[in-house]
C-alpha cells in the first residue's frame, strides 16, 4: 500500500517561480547545454501496478534511511546499490536485500548501476558527484530522485538545469527532494503570502542557526575526507550551499525571482576540526523592489539556544512566520494559526517520494521542481561567493559563472 501522507496529489509548477521568468535575462545560461534527444534513451514506462525498480546511489546515513522511506511506499524495488565505499554498499545491500552481484563501489560505481535494469535511481551522494551523475542517469533513460543541493558551483547548476531540459524530451522524470516545499503547511502559507495575504513585502530574514556535526572518520586519509564530506568545500559547497539552502530556499520561495546582489562575511573561528568549511556567516541580498533579507548560519556550539532553521517575511499587513520542524503562521490582518511541522524531515520526504511515483507512473516529465531547486542552489552560491571575497557580488554574475570547485580526485 502506498503510505498516505499530506502533499499535493500531482506534480504542478512549484509555487514561489514562473518558470517562464527563470530562463530568462542572465538565467537564460542555465539552459543552454542542450542536446539532441535522439541521444537519449527513452524513459521505461512500468506496467500499471509494477513497482518500480529503484537504484540507490550514495548509500551513507540519508542513503540508507531514505532507502526505507522507499522500501515502506510499496511502489518500489529497491535492486541495486552503490557508493564509493563497499562496506556502505554492503551495509545498504544486507538491510535492503540487494543481491551481491548489484553492489558496485568506486568513483565509477554509479555508471555500473545505471547498467541493471532499472527504471530509476535515487542519488543520495556527496554534492559534488550530482551533475556527473544525473547525466548519466538522464542519458541512460533512468527516472531521478535527487537530493539537495543539486550541485556545488554555478558550471554544475547549469548542468543539472540542461539536463532536466533534456529529461523532458525522452521521458525520465527528475525531482529534487526539498521537504519544505513537500509540506501542506508551507505550501498554504506561502500561497497566502504570493495571494498578497501580508501585503507588500518589506523585509525579511532567515537564518540556520545549529551545533556542530561530528566527524566520521579521523581526518587525514583520502578516504576520511569522502567519509567528512560535509566538512569539505569542494565536496558538499561548504555550509552555506549543502545545508543552510533550506533557509535560502523558502525566501526564494517567498520572493519567487533571485536578488539582484549579495555582501557580508563569514568565517571558520570555532569549528576546526578536518575539512576545510566555515562554520558561520552573515550576509545581506538585496532585491531590485528595495527588499532586503538578512541572513546568518552558524554551525557549533555557543551555549545558547540555537534557532534552527528559519524564515520570516514582514509585510504591510502582516508576518509569515516559519521554523523548520517548528511552527509554520501567518500574523495579521489576515492570520492563519497554521501549525507544527515536527515531522517535516521524514513527512517531506516521504511526501516526495510518493510525488516521484506518481510522476514516473503517470507520465509527468515537466520536471517542475528543478528550476526552483537551481535559482536556490545559485543563490547560495552567490552569498558564499560575496562572503569568501568580502565584496558585493551580483546575481549576473553568478547566473553566468565559469568558476568550478576542484574535488581534487586524482589524490582517491
Amino acid at each position: 500500500m502506498e503510505t498516505q501522507t499530506a502533499g499535493p496529489t500531482s506534480c504542478p509548477e512549484p509555487p514561489g517561480l514562473d518558470r517562464r521568468q527563470f530562463t530568462t535575462g542572465a538565467a537564460a545560461g542555465l539552459l543552454s547545454m542542450v542536446v539532441a534527444p535522439a541521444a537519449l534513451a527513452q524513459a521505461p514506462a512500468p506496467a500499471r501496478g509494477e513497482r518500480l525498480r529503484l537504484g540507490m546511489i550514495g548509500c551513507g546515513g540519508r542513503g540508507s534511511w531514505i532507502g526505507g522511506l522507499f522500501h515502506a511506499h510499496g511502489g518500489y524495488r529497491l535492486v541495486a546499490a552503490a557508493d564509493y565505499f563497499p562496506d556502505r554498499a554492503n551495509a545498504f545491500g544486507d538491510k535492503h536485500g540487494v543481491p551481491p552481484e548489484r553492489r558496485f563501489s568506486g568513483l565509477s560505481c554509479h555508471r555500473e548501476l545505471l547498467e541493471c535494469d532499472l527504471d530509476a535511481v535515487a542519488i543520495i551522494s556527496p554534492p559534488w558527484f550530482h551533475p556527473e551523475q544525473v547525466e548519466a542517469a538522464v542519458a541512460a533513460g533512468r527516472h531521478v530522485y535527487l537530493a539537495k543541493p543539486v550541485a556545488v558551483d554555478a558550471p554544475g547548476c547549469r548542468r543539472i538545469a540542461a539536463a532536466a531540459e533534456r529529461a523532458r524530451a525522452a521521458g525520465p522524470v527528475l525531482l529534487v527532494d526539498f521537504q519544505t516545499r513537500a509540506q501542506a503547511l508551507y505550501q498554504e502559507a506561502l500561497r497566502r503570502v504570493h495571494a498578497g495575504e501580508i501585503g507588500e513585502i518589506t523585509f525579511g530574514e532567515a537564518k540556520y542557526h545549529t551545533g556542530a556535526l561530528g566527524i566520521q572518520a579521523q581526518p587525514g586519509t583520502p578516504g576520511a575526507r569522502l567519509r567528512n564530506w560535509v566538512f569539505d568545500k569542494a565536496l558538499s559547497g561548504d555550509i552555506i550551499t549543502e545545508q543552510n539552502i533550506h533557509s535560502l530556499d523558502v525566501m526564494n520561495w517567498i520572493m519567487g525571482k533571485p536578488p539582484l546582489t549579495a555582501y557580508g562575511g563569514g568565517g571558520r573561528k570555532v569549528r576546526t576540526q578536518g575539512g576545510d568549511c566555515w562554520d558561520h556567516f552573515a550576509l545581506v541580498f538585496r532585491y531590485d523592489n528595495g527588499v532586503t533579507f538578512t541572513f546568518s548560519s552558524k554551525q557549533y556550539k555557543d551555549g545558547g539556544h540555537d534557532d534552527g532553521i528559519v524564515c520570516n517575511a514582514f509585510g504591510s499587513r502582516g508576518r509569515l512566520v516559519t521554523t523548520y520542524g517548528g511552527r509554520v503562521m501567518i500574523v495579521g490582518e489576515n492570520s492563519f494559526p497554521g501549525g507544527a511541522t515536527g515531522r517535516i524531515y521524514q513527512e517531506g520526504a516521504e511526501n516526495n517520494i510518493a510525488a516521484f511515483h506518481r510522476c514516473v507512473t503517470e507520465g509527468h516529465c515537466d520536471n517542475a521542481t528543478v528550476a526552483p531547486s537551481v535559482q536556490s542552489n545559485l543563490i547560495t552560491i552567490l552569498g558564499r561567493t560575496a562572503a569568501y571575497e568580502q565584496r558585493v557580488v551580483s546575481w549576473d554574475e553568478i547566473a553566468t559563472s565559469t568558476a568550478a570547485l576542484d574535488a581534487r580526485l586524482d589524490q582517491l
